[in-house]
């Protein structure tokens, strides 16, 4: 974001790839978060996580979200307006489970 953006702004999405490159463990990591909610879509005031693989690109074949970087075990966290600090924490202990 550095490179883009210029200071005091910065992007809102950020994308987590998990080791265990899979649906279940995507999921497992979603079910963990306690802030942020699991969301279809993402562009709200509140933090939200979205799988994209079942969400938002789910019509595409499975080669294709290859080709995209969409994996199984990725998850896409839209910021919010919460503390960062908070939603910080949120996804460290998400990520610990």
């Amino acid at each position: 974001a550095k490179r883009v953006l210029r200071e005091p702004h910065a992007g809102a999405l950020v994308s987590v790839a998990l080791k265990e490159n899979s649906r279940a463990a995507a999921f497992r990591f979603m079910d963990a978060l306690q802030l942020c909610v699991r969301s279809t879509s993402l562009g709200d005031v509140f933090t939200s996580a979205l799988h994209p693989a079942t969400a938002s690109h789910r019509d595409l074949s499975p080669a294709r979200r290859k080709e995209l970087g969409i994996s199984d075990g990725l998850v896409r966290i839209s910021v919010g307006i919460e503390s960062i600090n908070d939603i910080i924490a949120d996804i460290q202990q998400a990520l610990e489970k």
